[in-house]
């Protein structure tokens, strides 16, 4: 099984309009409203892969209702901690003219330390069962940078695997507790080892600096340009084909859930490196965020070349 955790749940709304104005009436052509976060967007692709999948997190109110309700045609299990105040909404408006992508992220409710140690028990539970536990995405407002910290311990402490996929102070602090993986772009491992990272061997050598101080797998996101995977048994880069993306938000997070399932099913770090490549690939392929067809992923999987650096 694995478990996904969003501390920070939403809804994500996606608006699709012609020729956005910004300070105008703008009329929405098209809206779609899904289940998101970066944990949920973990959640449904790692569903369509074929997992097992157990979401947990904090939702509230109606729109945390809403939230669960909308998981279950994933056939995703929902284990949240609910709260009284509302979950947030995230808004995507998507200009069919322009095509440009513009985000409206709203912080959502306010937690307390007590909120936190109250979702840990529930947590301890879950991990239990789990295979792998899958960290991402941002903290609601109340809770300090070890928050995940203290989440990547429980799981180590279990002798569970776990990915830890966060920024900022989250990701500095939640290295420390050592998690299985982490998935860096270039300004996030700049800022991890004050590395320029200007070419290729100067991420390498950052990565590895990483690797080697207890993170099992740092893999280096380069969007477009596929990504770098850092481990015990050597370096490789993933290499994906070309295409004509509709929608890449969320890729990184369809990206996760490929590392996630090829961990559960115990493949070797060039075949989760590929497979998550192609599922990330075949997410960008559709609207919806989060989401992918496996018919997708099949014809890309075969496209996404594995070179072993050293």
């Amino acid at each position: 099984m694995i478990l996904t955790v969003t501390l920070n749940a939403a809804i994500d709304k996606r608006y699709v309009v012609e020729n956005f104005q910004v300070g105008e009436v703008n009329r929405v052509k098209e809206c779609t409203y899904v289940p998101g976060g970066k944990g949920l967007n973990v959640s449904k692709p790692a569903s369509i892969a074929g997992a097992c999948v157990v979401a947990t997190g904090f939702v509230g109110g109606h729109a945390g209702n809403y939230i669960e309700d909308a998981l279950k045609p994933f056939e995703i299990e929902s284990a949240f901690y609910h709260v009284d105040a509302e979950s947030r909404s995230c808004i995507n408006i998507w200009d069919e003219v322009s095509h440009v992508q513009t985000e409206f992220l709203e912080p959502g409710f306010t937690l307390t330390e007590e909120d936190l140690e109250k979702f840990l028990k529930k947590f301890r539970e879950l991990v239990k069962e789990a295979d792998v536990v899958a960290i991402s995405g941002s903290v609601p407002k109340g809770l300090n940078g070890t928050a995940y910290q203290k989440l990547v311990t429980i799981v180590k402490d279990a002798g569970k695997k776990v990915i830890l996929d966060t920024s900022g102070t989250l990701l500095v602090e939640g290295i420390q507790a050592k998690p299985t993986m982490i998935k860096p772009n270039i300004d996030e491992i700049r800022m991890l080892t004050g590395s320029h990272c200007d070419d290729q061997n100067e991420m390498i050598a950052a990565a590895e600096s990483i690797q080697k101080s207890g993170v099992e797998i740092v893999v280096i996101s380069l969007g477009g340009d596929g990504s770098i995977a850092v481990c015990e048994d050597g370096v490789y880069r993933a290499i994906v084909p070309k295409i004509d993306a509709v929608n890449t938000v969320g890729c990184g997070d369809s990206m996760i859930a490929g590392f996630a399932s090829g961990l559960s099913e115990g493949l070797s770090v060039p075949e989760i490196l590929k497979k998550a490549s192609a599922i990330s690939a075949a997410a960008a392929l559709r609207e919806e965020t989060g989401y992918f067809v496996m018919e997708d992923m099949e014809r890309i999987y075969p496209q996404v070349e594995i070179q072993k650096i050293k």
